[in-house]
């Protein structure tokens, strides 16, 4: 599961029927230096599937893979789900 903050949506003319319902999002992921704000732990964007609501500015916990398509009883053809919306990070560095 990795972290990414969403940085806008995706519009599509058409999609698979099995995705309705749902929203694309653009996000970066974040390393630890980009939770905490230094611009060089940002990565290249990707999409993510959306059923929770996220808006662009807010923090998400990803799941990808063969974990996307978990949550769901008939297997969607997803690379990328958001999990969770987060409210907080509490992040300590190693010593």
């Amino acid at each position: 599961m990795r972290i990414a903050e969403v940085i806008g949506r995706v519009t599509l003319s058409d999609c698979h029927s099995s995705l309705r319902g749902g929203v694309w999002l653009l996000a970066v992921p974040l390393t630890v230096e980009g939770i905490l704000g230094n611009a060089s732990g940002r990565g290249e964007p990707f999409v993510i599937y959306d059923e929770r609501g996220a808006s662009p500015g807010d923090r998400i916990a990803v799941s990808e893979g063969a974990e996307a398509a978990a949550p769901f009883a008939d297997p969607k053809p997803i690379d990328a789900y958001n999990s969770a919306i987060l409210d907080t990070l509490d992040v300590e560095r190693p010593t």
